[in-house]
């Protein structure tokens, strides 16, 4: 792990003082210019981030939580924020929010503006593999990880199980009698789509029934690029989260195939609109609002000093409705 950069050497790198580096990364005092700018271009050439933890300790709590999120757009994403929100006010903490379009470029970038700030806390929604970044930080800030997860006993996580409800899921189907099945997958490199796959691989293999698979992104657009790239229509369609099944299910409907009579669509998630649509989405529930409200739980616990990490694995659960067959 590469030794933390101090202020010293960003003030050595600059040719100016420690105290004008402070005042420029606080923003706390007036500096020239042209002083600020050789701080910052210094700053950015040895990768320094701010030391927000001392910083804290000088100016107090701020009652801020940072929250880092893939997708503003997406209901269920809204949900997991929702109950973190709540929860943290609840004890007189507000959330700071950002979004990264699912850009892993952007999240670290993001993490790394959140962290310099005078937050107590973030709740990271990461779609892909966690940066360095995150292991780096979480001995000085308070972090959980929510909806992914990776072996790291530095940091502390809230996810479902997605596996066991996409096997509960393809159990459902098989025992309703469908032959053939296609898989409309999130992005590859994503915790929630990998075990996901395995678990429909799993059934699959042990059932030894037709598939194809594809990957594209959480969204109602690509569910409908998925479906048109199909080489042909199975019995079930099985969707890696409630958007994409929105999605295949309208580009079905144009295309004049009956839901669920030709072809049952099934999604991930069981976001509001699941219930709402016509037909009605059969999909696997997890419980956004629970996982925001447990991370929420977490990140106070150990703002207040508590050491130990959480591993938070919740359940999910079939919500059997109109767009299947079974």
């Amino acid at each position: 792990m590469k030794t933390k950069i101090s202020i010293r050497e960003v003030a050595e790198r600059a040719g100016v003082s420690t105290a004008t580096v402070s005042r420029v990364l606080n923003k706390s005092l007036y500096v020239r210019p042209e002083l600020e700018e050789k701080v910052i271009r210094a700053s950015r050439e040895l990768g320094y981030v701010p030391n927000r933890l001392a910083r804290g300790l000088r100016i107090g709590s701020s009652g801020m939580i940072g929250f880092l999120i893939p997708d503003i757009v997406n209901p269920f994403f809204s949900e997991i924020v929702k109950g973190a929100e709540d929860y943290l006010r609840e004890k007189g903490y507000f959330i700071f929010l950002a979004s990264s379009s699912g850009d892993s470029l952007k999240e670290e970038e993001l993490l790394k503006a959140l962290y310099s700030r005078n937050i107590e806390g973030i709740g990271a929604i990461i779609l892909g593999e966690l940066p360095e970044f995150v292991r780096s930080i979480s001995s000085n800030l308070p972090i959980v990880i929510i909806d992914n997860y990776q072996d790291w006993d530095e940091v502390s996580y809230v996810f479902s199980d997605n596996y066991d409800g996409m096997k509960k899921m393809m159990n459902y189907l098989i025992r309703g009698g469908h032959k053939s099945f296609a898989f409309l997958n999130g992005p590859a490199n994503t915790f929630s789509s990998r075990e996901r796959l395995r678990a429909f691989e799993d059934v699959i293999s042990e059932e030894n029934r037709s598939f194809e698979i594809h990957f594209g992104d959480y969204t109602f657009e690509s569910g409908r690029d998925m479906l048109r790239k199909l080489k042909r229509i199975p019995d079930a369609i099985v969707c890696g989260n409630d958007m994409i099944a929105f999605g295949a299910i309208m580009e079905l409907t144009e295309m004049k195939y009956d839901v669920p009579g030709r072809v049952s669509v099934t999604g991930f998630d069981d976001i509001l609109f699941s219930s709402m649509t016509n037909p009605k989405l059969t999909t696997v529930r997890q419980d956004g609002y629970a996982m925001g409200r447990v991370s929420g739980e977490i990140l106070l616990r150990k703002i207040s000093g508590q050491k130990t990490n959480h591993k938070i694995l919740l359940k999910t659960s079939l919500q059997i409705r109109g767009s299947s067959n079974g």
